[in-house]
């Protein structure tokens, strides 16, 4: 890894689970499940960073120069663009507001739990933990309800002829 914040952050993240879930276990047990732990969080970070950046490709690539306001919402950053911006030709506000209109819709197709799931994951940006919490069931279904809407969603994208 080379972001130190992030390694930081997935080695803590590894002791808590290590502590909620096998605080019971003995000592000589530890060493090798953090291990397995800490190899699974690493493997979810670079996951969560694979797709994190299809998204934010996509989107930044539909509304280049934005890229001071880090922590907006792009479906309504691209509305105020398309809102806002006088001097952009009308084609483009056009095809801004469709394209908003296509990922809304799209995203509205999704089952509910792969709805939820991506939304909480990729938009609220909470882990697996938290989202598996908020929807109370198990942070595997959360990974398998948020991959499965990931891929939903780009392929319904690329059919409707949407690409970064």
């Amino acid at each position: 890894m080379r972001e130190e914040q992030a390694a930081l952050d997935i080695v803590q993240d590894a002791m808590l689970r290590l502590a909620e879930s096998y605080g019971d276990r003995p000592g000589a047990e530890l060493p090798m499940l953090f291990q397995r732990i800490l190899q699974n969080a690493i493997r979810d970070w670079f996951r969560r960073q694979k797709v994190r950046s299809t998204w934010v490709t996509l989107f930044s690539s539909l509304f280049p120069g934005r890229d001071e306001d880090q922590d907006r919402d792009p479906l309504e950053t691209l509305a105020e663009a398309g809102e806002s911006n006088a001097i952009a030709l009308p084609s483009d506000q056009l095809e801004r507001s469709q394209l908003v209109e296509i990922i809304e819709q799209e995203i509205a197709k999704l089952p509910a739990r792969q709805r939820e799931a991506f939304l909480m994951r990729y938009w609220e940006e909470l882990d697996v933990a938290e989202t598996a919490r908020a929807m109370g069931c198990s942070e595997g279904s959360v990974k398998t309800h948020c991959s499965r809407a990931a891929h939903a969603l780009a392929a319904a994208l690329r059919a409707r002829g949407v690409s970064p």
